[in-house]
């Protein structure tokens, strides 16, 4: 079932990794990358962060045939981009399913699932106890 807004034509994604949940949108265009109202360059400064969402449009081959948005939110840089790279993925599927093998042998469409593991009652964090103290 491929998930698209009627209305507008975009093909929709969500990707998660860790605690970011990103919501992408993609449509035919001319390759322009908005991510939470600023531009893919002025929103992940780092190059590495860049590459990772480049590389999805790359794997399927629509590098500047597509328009899209992002909204992405929770976690740090590198969860927010490993999300986007996920949501873009499963949008690009959406969008057309000759995507899938190319996204799927490139590892774009496997979720990430590590997390930050919660904080137990009676301990410091989620594993470290007390100090033993003898005296």
């Amino acid at each position: 079932m491929a998930k698209t807004d009627q209305k507008t034509g975009e093909a929709l994604g969500t990707g998660r990794r860790k605690s970011s949940v990103a919501r992408v949108r993609v449509k035919d265009g001319s390759g322009k990358i908005v991510i939470n109202g600023k531009s893919l360059e002025d929103f992940f400064v780092n190059e590495q962060d860049r590459r990772a969402i480049m590389d999805t449009f790359d794997a399927a081959g629509v590098r500047d045939k597509l328009d899209t948005r992002v909204i992405v939110n929770g976690g740090g840089v590198s969860g927010q981009s490993g999300a986007v790279r996920m949501g873009l993925a499963r949008a690009l599927v959406n969008l057309d399913t000759e995507h899938f093998a190319a996204l799927r042998d490139g590892g774009f469409l496997t979720r990430d699932s590590r997390m930050k593991e919660r904080k137990k009652p009676g301990l410091h964090g989620a594993r470290r106890g007390t100090q033993f103290s003898k005296r």
